[in-house]
């Protein structure tokens, strides 16, 4: 019994000393977070309530801010409307192909239409270009409001009229648009600040002003115009004369030779020297059928050589110019053409004769008319063309003899400028340059 109970004992004081061991433990982590309960936790609740407050008011502002940023993009897009763009590089920027506003026939007709347009322009101006309606009265006389709101009427009028007229002055053709609008908003502006005594520019006189300014870009587009054309046939004219001073010198060399064989078949026949006046006669059909072919040339004007240029140094690489010439040493003109307008002279790819060298260069332009560089000017002959794309055009074309090809252009004085430029010696290689000849047997020699 003694020992059953000191071994009962032994176990409830194990069983208390782990009870104070966990209350001891247990008073630990009360200490703990009473710690925790204390003034750090105060300061962390008050941040986390800075922190929500400061979220709040960020919402707020970006709320705010969000406002702010429509409001000045409605006030951007409507100064915008108001604005008129007049800077030239902007306007070129957007320029297209030009449409007449009112197609006439010639410059002389745009200047009499205009000349009509400014006689009615003056008309208006004397009548009801401008209203206003005034009904209160300045020092207690309506009469005196009103002749007051018509003065302010005609300076407004002087005004706009003033702005039209420079717009008249200064109107180019890509800037028709650009200096219409800005009337135009001259106009709504002299409209606002008249509100008050009800000033307004006439609609129809408006419109009167704006057509002058069609008319005057018309004009002027119309006179460039005729004014290349008229280089142009300038230009044909002086190729005609140069071509006729060639002819006549080529029929006077031939008449003088024909004579001097003629006289000597009138000798050798005197002589009785048949054999030798045999050969004789033989030279002399031959210098006939040479007269003959130049009697041809100076009667057919259509008769000549198409000739395929390029100049790397001016264009670039892939563009070639494809012309016609009635002269009998067709590189005298591509000589001309190489002038001092190019930095470099032309280097001839293919010359080609044809007894109707206008069609040749026709339908050679045709067919490589989405390939023009000026769209605008149908009269600048150059194309984005190799000059291999053009020879497979002659070669179905057919009806002309290729008298000469080269693929490579020598571009001599381009090469040499580029190795000086680039401190290196002349590069000189041509390789594949030089290839003259038949293009082929189908039709085309």
């Amino acid at each position: 019994m003694a020992l059953f109970g000191s071994k009962e004992n032994a176990e409830v004081a194990a069983l208390r000393a782990q009870l104070a061991s966990a209350e001891a433990t247990i008073s630990d982590l009360r200490g703990w977070v009473g710690h925790l309960r204390g003034a750090e936790t105060a300061v962390l609740e008050g941040e986390l309530r800075q922190l929500k407050t400061a979220v709040e008011q960020a919402r707020s502002d970006y709320t705010k801010l969000g406002g702010a940023q429509r409001q000045v993009r409605a006030e951007v897009d409507t100064w915008q409307a108001q604005l008129v763009e007049t800077r030239d590089l902007a306007l070129l920027q957007e320029v297209g192909v030009y449409e007449y506003a009112h197609p006439l026939d010639d410059a002389v007709a745009y200047k009499n239409a205009l000349a009509d347009l400014k006689q009615r322009i003056k008309d208006a101006a004397k009548g009801n270009a401008v209203t206003c309606h005034v009904d209160w009265a300045v020092n207690g006389s309506v009469k005196e409001g009103q002749k007051l709101g018509r003065d302010m009427a005609k300076l407004m009028l002087r005004a706009y009229n003033a702005e039209a007229d420079n717009a008249v002055r200064s109107v180019k053709p890509y800037t028709r648009e650009a200096v219409k609008k800005r009337l135009t908003t001259t106009k709504d502006t002299i409209g606002k600040l008249g509100v008050l005594m009800r000033i307004t520019i006439s609609p129809d006189y408006h419109r009167l002003r704006l057509a002058e300014i069609d008319l005057t870009a018309d004009h002027l587009v119309k006179v460039e115009a005729e004014r290349d054309a008229a280089k142009a046939e300038r230009e044909r004219l002086r190729e005609e004369a140069k071509v006729m001073k060639e002819i006549e010198r080529e029929r006077a060399r031939l008449a003088k030779e024909r004579s001097h064989y003629l006289a000597a078949a009138a000798k050798l026949e005197a002589n009785g020297d048949l054999e030798a006046l045999a050969r004789v006669r033989e030279q002399l059909a031959v210098v006939d059928d040479a007269i003959a072919g130049v009697e041809q040339r100076a009667a057919n004007v259509r008769v000549g050589h198409v000739y395929v240029i390029s100049n790397i140094g001016a264009f670039g690489p892939g563009v070639v110019k494809i012309g016609m010439t009635r002269r009998q040493e067709p590189e005298d003109r591509v000589r001309e053409l190489g002038d001092a307008s190019v930095p470099f002279r032309f280097d001839t790819h293919a010359l080609i004769f044809s007894e109707d060298a206008v069609a040749l260069e026709t339908a050679l332009h045709h067919r490589l008319s989405h390939k023009r560089v000026n769209l605008a000017n149908h009269r600048r002959e150059f194309f984005y063309a190799s000059p291999a794309e053009v020879r497979d055009l002659l070669v179905e074309l057919k009806d002309s003899a290729v008298l000469q090809y080269n693929d490579i252009p020598d571009a001599l004085e381009w090469r040499q400028s580029e190795a000086e430029r680039q401190g290196g010696p002349a590069v000189m290689a041509m390789a594949g340059a030089g290839t003259d000849g038949d293009l082929s047997d189908d039709g085309v020699e």
